[in-house]
């Protein structure tokens, strides 16, 4: 299966699709099976800020229960389709994001960011920029309103930062999030089973969760096979570098 036009052009212009029902209930009820059984087993509140940094049920991560959701479903052709055939790096885990609900009320707005970067407790290596091709979320349970723990994304920021870092130079991004104007957030509604595919570079956040229910999705972080450590920053100056789905299409559309 691949993206059609209509959800490339998204891509393009938004930096992330979002595909209704890509996942079985049966297999989004197994993880949600292994996940709950991992969190009635007790969970460390010392180690609460590095769960919500990195993942919940370490234990898991490395699962078929859980990497089955993206490897064994039509969401690796999706990725495929954008990232090139046998293109992606093997991907041996996903990271179980949980979002309980919050008593803060009002919640704050969430504030965008980009992964790899440094903070104390999210395993990447002060003063590097761990930068990969493609995030890809799985929704676990429905998210019918805003402010639910919604991944919140900022439509077309993805072409914003290319513009910053090609003025600027991708290290800029040690200091901090490049000070540009973004569009308006968009907290993602969907069901258990949706898909979403974000360019790494598009700006994105957890909303607070004031829901009463907690919030269950896994991400996964797609690299494409020609990314090289030692030239990090050529694809954050030229953002579908690593996507020949979308060169191609973009391409195609000029014709």
């Amino acid at each position: 299966m691949e993206l059609n036009h209509l959800q490339k052009e998204t891509f393009r212009e938004n930096g992330f699709v979002q595909i209704k029902g890509c996942v079985p209930q049966v297999m989004v009820n197994q993880a949600l099976r292994a996940i709950n059984h991992s969190v009635g087993e007790g969970m460390s509140i010392e180690q609460m800020t590095t769960f919500r940094a990195q993942s919940f049920c370490p234990e898991l991560t490395h699962s078929r229960v859980i990497t089955d959701l993206l490897l064994k479903t039509p969401a690796w052709e999706f990725a495929e389709s954008l990232l090139g055939e046998d293109q992606i790096r093997p991907v041996t885990g996903g990271q179980i994001a949980l979002r309980f609900p919050s008593l803060q009320d009002p919640p704050n707005p969430p504030t965008p960011h980009l992964d790899g970067m440094y903070t104390p407790t999210n395993g990447v290596p002060e003063g590097t920029i761990q930068n990969f091709t493609m995030l890809v979320g799985v929704l676990l349970s429905d998210l019918s309103e805003s402010f639910a723990g919604n991944f919140t994304v900022w439509p077309g920021s993805h072409l914003l930062y290319q513009n910053y870092f090609q003025a600027h130079g991708p290290e800029s991004l040690l200091a901090g999030m490049p000070p540009v104007e973004l569009p308006e957030p968009l907290q993602i509604t969907g069901k258990a089973g949706d898909v979403i595919l974000c360019h790494y570079q598009l700006g994105h956040a957890v909303a607070a969760n004031v829901s009463p229910f907690t919030r269950y999705a896994i991400f996964y972080r797609l690299t494409h096979i020609n990314y090289q450590r030692s030239s990090w920053q050529e694809p954050m100056r030229d953002i579908w570098l690593h996507l020949p789905g979308m060169r191609d299409f973009k391409l195609s559309s000029l014709n």
